[in-house]
């Protein structure tokens, strides 16, 4: 790797929600630049063929399913990295699922619990499982928010809640755990072309209509790409950016400049 600041060899990295969107292009772009990846998905088909695809390209490569909203999928997959690879240098909570566009008075009990179980205890599981892994040598943790969880999001409440916790949790993660050399940063993208925002449902507008209507609230007149977001995960989860912490990285075309 020609780049010290993006070389991650010798770094065992962990990523929950590896089987598509931002999930698989990180696990693509850090298995290139010479990590250990432990990969976990729901999606176990999506997952397998990732991690055959990985592995014959030489790059050492563990995956599991797994469900973020349960403990034990979230202990397993942490224990993987250190059974497998005896260390845990970096980890990346990226599951997260989208809810249908509603009004906060159409949103029900079970939309909300189903949000906070995948988006925000997801987030809190894998925090609980990995840290302890990472005491010894420090490491990095991203957590993937979203601009709702920066400012208010009309007609999706329950998920902008769900992703402002993500960044009470990242924070304070962060202070406890920076004397042991442990970053914990959030990453806040706007709406990208990934399959979180092109399958949202709403019964007013086509996929199209939908994101032409959000790409009207960035500066810059578009959704973000997929690789605009992951380069910026690269920047915080690399080993030479050892003063970053704490942080929520907004990557939204402008739009936190208003």
């Amino acid at each position: 790797m020609s780049d010290p600041i993006l070389d991650f060899s010798g770094h065992v990295a962990l990523i929950t929600g590896a089987a598509s969107g931002f999930g698989k292009l990180l696990a693509l772009e850090l298995g290139a630049r010479g990590a250990k990846l432990v990969l976990g998905d729901v999606n176990e088909g999506g997952l397998m063929q990732l991690a055959d695809d990985l592995g014959s390209q030489g790059i050492s490569v563990r995956a599991q399913r797994c469900d973020v909203s349960k403990e034990p999928d979230c202990a397993a997959l942490a224990q993987l990295a250190q059974v497998e690879f005896g260390q845990l240098d970096i980890s990346v909570n990226n599951a997260g699922i989208a809810p249908p566009m509603m009004s906060l008075k159409q949103t029900d009990e079970a939309m909300m619990d189903f949000q906070y179980s995948v988006n925000l205890k997801g987030v809190f599981l894998g925090l609980k499982h990995q840290l302890p892994l990472m005491k010894e040598r420090g490491g990095a943790v991203l957590n993937v928010s979203s601009m709702a969880g920066l400012g208010g999001a009309p007609k999706i409440a329950s998920y902008a809640a769900a992703k402002h916790g993500v960044i009470g949790l990242t924070k304070t993660a962060a202070i406890e755990n920076a004397k042991y050399d442990i970053r914990v940063n959030a990453i806040c993208p706007f709406f990208c072309l990934t399959p979180m925002v092109t399958d949202i449902e709403t019964a007013d507008a086509s996929p199209e209509q939908l994101q032409a209507f959000l790409a009207q609230g960035c500066p810059m007149k578009r959704l973000g790409k997929p690789e605009e977001v992951v380069a910026a995960m690269l920047m915080l989860i690399s080993p030479k950016m050892t003063y970053i912490t704490g942080q929520a990285l907004a990557v939204d075309g402008g739009l936190s400049a208003y």
